[in-house]
């Protein structure tokens, strides 16, 4: 007998899906990068993973009805910006739409002016390597050209719509 060429129909709802995945604790991000006019634009991501150590590479997906979308598909670079604990406003307000997300908020010009957001537990500098168009969203996959962390920092976690900080065992 030969497997099936298709994957069949999903036997759940869409908020079904999303309740399981909720259930995968993520760290959470602000990807950012440069717009051709020199502005700078940022949104909160939870869904960023490494790829591989040798080159080393990440990865991130976007809605293509992301606002944003036009300037990560066409621009050279981009930054993952890995938030700690004490950045969770941070997070809420690059997730909110149509919310000045920059007003107050201080980083550096990376690498192809990607900003580099102050406090971070960790940052990488990403080279926009490839994109893969899948289902409702873009993969991008980002070559890091340099990368730094905060050793001590304590994570900002993502679980069933709730922020969270680690709790060692």
């Amino acid at each position: 007998m030969n497997p099936p060429r298709q994957a069949q129909p999903p036997s759940f709802s869409t908020p079904e899906f999303r309740a399981a995945l909720g259930m995968f604790a993520t760290g959470v991000t602000i990807v950012t990068a440069s717009a051709p006019d020199g502005s700078v634009i940022g949104l909160t991501a939870n869904s960023f993973n490494s790829v591989s150590l040798s080159p080393p590479l990440v990865l991130w997906s976007l809605s293509h009805a992301a606002a944003s979308m036009p300037v990560f598909r066409a621009g050279s670079h981009y930054a993952i910006n890995v938030l700690a604990a004490d950045q969770k406003p941070l997070a809420e307000r690059f997730a909110a739409k149509g919310a000045d997300r920059w007003t107050g908020v201080t980083f550096d010009q990376g690498v192809g002016g990607a900003p580099l957001l102050h406090g971070a537990a960790a940052s990488f500098e990403c080279f926009n390597r490839s994109r893969y168009e899948e289902g409702d969203h873009v993969i991008f996959i980002g070559e890091v050209e340099r990368c730094t962390h905060r050793p001590g920092a304590l994570p900002l976690l993502f679980h069933g719509g709730r922020f969270f900080t680690e709790m060692p065992l």
